[in-house]
């Protein structure tokens, strides 16, 4: 019995789904949120009590000043990366069956991350700057994306999110399996906000596991404007966007309040990064009611390509190259737009020499198995129907038992007297 209620057809209130094509201002948004990122970790993280635990060996305000206040709060680029996720991969997932969902969330995040992996692994090899490397097996288990579930840490900090992500996708494949439609998504929705704020006040590990109570909200408003999106709105779906960015932003003020202090400012204000957590919800809803739909420059879905592998290249080795740039005297501007050009051509050729290679093998692959897969015989055999019982012989009323009922073929009438 399905956990998600049925969907029927033609249901009141719902306009004809539509608007389900590629979104350009999505591609924009996400190069955005992943230069956020970037901004944050190159000019505005790092210091306090400890100094050498940032690309400059010492408090990033020193070195930046006023454009470090900028960049203390840039980190937010995650919340808009996390609503982007739950709008695009609701939409990606429409009408797939689960094998098709695991195959095309295979393909799209490990291929560019193996490479990041290694590659981080091998700087702090030969260039321990800013970072040692870690050992052979812990490695290895970041190789599988399930290292954090073992305890075990990360190669490079920012992959952190890809746990988050994964976990998402778990949950998410639960409304694949059954298929997507509109009231199973509104139904996740609900379950999760309510599993998220029953695990924050219980503590319970399991439930804490799955829920995620500190970021799920933003996952949730994506899902539920990407209903927005191809439904219309409504004011059940903006209700459900609207606890969402309630919680989203005291996750918010939590974080950047605990962020404050290993800066060294812990009288920095927390109004900006509500503001700019409320302008990642902003955005997405722009988007979601069709007001960026004319927008689709090609330039977008190029600068998209390259989101993913930026975002896993760019803080350790980005660092490493900044510390070895400005011990020899480049001017930390200078050294910053080196670097984050420097980053952005990494991650061109990631896209076009790893990506684009391994991508349709890895494809063809998981293709050919999931097919296997579907056509082997199931978990439990059918159960032979055992053979049906023989009729039990018709007697005339007043004949012994002992006396054999007539023959098959006997054409007589069941009350008709036997000749002999």
């Amino acid at each position: 019995m399905s956990i998600f209620p049925r969907q029927r057809s033609g249901s009141s209130g719902l306009r004809k789904a539509g608007n389900t094509g590629r979104l350009a201002a999505l591609d924009g948004l996400r190069i955005l949120a992943a230069l956020m990122v970037v901004f944050h970790h190159y000019v505005g993280y790092g210091g306090g009590s400890k100094p050498e635990d940032s690309a400059w060996g010492r408090p990033v305000q020193d070195v930046f000043h006023r454009a470090s206040w900028l960049g203390a709060y840039l980190w937010t680029g995650i919340c808009l990366f996390f609503v982007i996720s739950g709008f695009v991969i609701c939409m990606s997932s429409w009408g797939r069956p689960v094998g098709d969902f695991v195959r095309s969330r295979v393909i799209r995040l490990y291929p560019a991350y193996w490479f990041a992996v290694l590659a981080c692994s091998a700087v702090v090899t030969v260039w321990p700057l800013v970072r040692h490397t870690l050992p052979a097996e812990q490695v290895l288990a970041n190789l599988t994306m399930f290292h954090e579930g073992l305890g075990i840490k990360d190669v490079d900090a920012v992959y952190w999110t890809l746990w988050v992500e994964l976990r998402f996708y778990l949950l998410f494949a639960i409304v694949v399996w059954q298929g997507v439609t509109y009231r199973r998504i509104v139904a996740f929705c609900s379950i999760w906000t309510v599993a998220g704020l029953v695990s924050a006040s219980t503590k319970w590990p399991v439930l804490e596991f799955f829920a995620m109570s500190e970021v799920s909200s933003f996952f949730i408003a994506g899902l539920a404007l990407y209903l927005v999106h191809r439904y219309g709105p409504n004011l059940m779906l903006f209700g459900i966007v609207g606890i969402s960015w309630i919680l989203s932003v005291l996750y918010t003020i939590q974080h950047q309040r605990e962020l404050n202090p290993y800066l060294d400012r812990p009288g920095l204000p927390i109004w900006p990064a509500v503001l700019l957590t409320t302008l990642s919800y902003l955005v997405i809803i722009a988007v979601a009611l069709g007001w960026a739909s004319r927008i689709q420059w090609r330039w977008l879905t190029f600068a998209g390509a390259l989101t993913y592998p930026l975002y896993l290249l760019h803080e350790t080795m980005g660092w490493t190259a900044l510390r070895a740039l400005y011990d020899r005297g480049t001017k930390p501007w200078v050294a910053v737009g080196v670097v984050t050009g420097g980053m952005l051509v990494a991650s061109w050729l990631v896209h076009r020499f790893i990506e684009k290679p391994l991508t349709p093998r890895l494809k063809r692959g998981m293709t050919t198995s999931i097919a296997q897969l579907r056509a082997a015989e199931p978990l439990l055999p059918k159960a032979t129907p055992p053979p049906a019982p023989e009729p039990a012989p018709v007697l005339q009323a007043g004949v012994p038992s002992w006396v054999p009922a007539p023959p098959a073929d006997d054409t007589r009438a069941p009350h008709e007297p036997s000749p002999f």
